[in-house]
């Protein structure tokens, strides 16, 4: 065999165990317990640490702890979208049916992640009565995507470790959210993070425009190895992304940036700083987040 042509054992396979449901239960039940220690971690740090969250409505404060737990994830979720997109790997050797262990281990802890995020979600809109529809929408294409991806596992990885380097902006929308619930939202430092998040969306428009461009340049591959279930679950979702939610999320970002308000809840203007919260009555001071 001409030496060229031989398999680089950076280049293996990923390990036998990634098949048995053992340890995949294993993993998505450890993604799971850490984002949900995580949600109960910044509830009890903001209780402790911070006026603004407990001068907060109830559902803003599972809002405020979601957002840190979407934080969280977003920071995983950039690690392993940049490592698929700049490593030279199995995954883009072969984007359509490219695995490792590392990519194993993150469509896994994300099944479990979405898992969390689905409960919680319908949870506080049980609790609360409410419905986001786009965020609910978003969310059901997500877990049932990552789920696919364990149900079919014969399929590539390096779609949905590109997928989730979407999550890329949660950080920065996380910080946005707090910062202006604290009445920083006339500061520069909320402006320059404003700035960043809307950056960071536009990255997610260029990154969805590279999935359409993987899949149609490796059309016959998408329907040769990829299942038609998760194949319809994956365009749909894509094009939802791309035509609505992505746009309509990137535009409410840019115009806040122009007159900040909380458009999560009702359009609500931005506390200033150190202004009474109309609802609590409880005076908020920046420092104090």
């Amino acid at each position: 065999m001409d030496p060229d042509l031989q398999p680089s054992p950076l280049l293996s396979q990923p390990s036998a165990e990634y098949f048995q449901w053992d340890l995949r239960l294993q993993l998505i039940g450890l993604g799971f317990s850490f984002y949900a220690a995580a949600f109960l971690l910044s509830h009890l740090l903001s209780l402790a640490l911070s006026r603004t969250y407990n001068s907060l409505p109830a559902k803003e404060k599972v809002f405020w702890n979601l957002a840190a737990t979407r934080a969280v994830f977003g920071i995983q979720s950039t690690v392993a979208g940049l490592r698929a997109l700049t490593e030279d790997s199995m995954l883009t050797r072969d984007k359509v049916r490219g695995q490792e262990d590392w990519s194993w281990f993150n469509v896994l802890t994300a099944t479990g992640f979405f898992m969390f995020e689905n409960f919680a979600l319908h949870a506080s809109s049980v609790v609360f009565r409410s419905f986001d529809l786009p965020l609910a929408t978003h969310h059901f294409f997500a877990l049932s995507g990552y789920a696919g991806a364990v149900v079919w596992d014969s399929h590539g990885h390096y779609l949905p470790m590109v997928t989730l380097l979407l999550e890329i902006s949660t950080p920065f929308t996380c910080i946005s959210w707090m910062l202006l619930k604290a009445g920083w939202a006339r500061t520069l430092i909320w402006r320059a993070n404003q700035w960043v998040m809307i950056h960071m969306f536009h990255c997610r428009m260029v990154l969805t425009y590279h999935l359409w461009w993987v899949t149609f340049t490796h059309w016959g591959d998408v329907n040769t190895h990829i299942a038609l279930p998760p194949r319809l679950l994956f365009f749909t979702g894509l094009a939802l992304l791309t035509l609505i939610l992505n746009p309509i999320w990137t535009q409410k970002k840019t115009m806040q940036l122009l007159k900040p308000v909380d458009w999560n809840f009702g359009n609500k203007p931005a506390t200033l700083n150190g202004a009474a919260d109309g609802q609590s009555g409880v005076s908020i001071k920046p420092h104090a987040s």
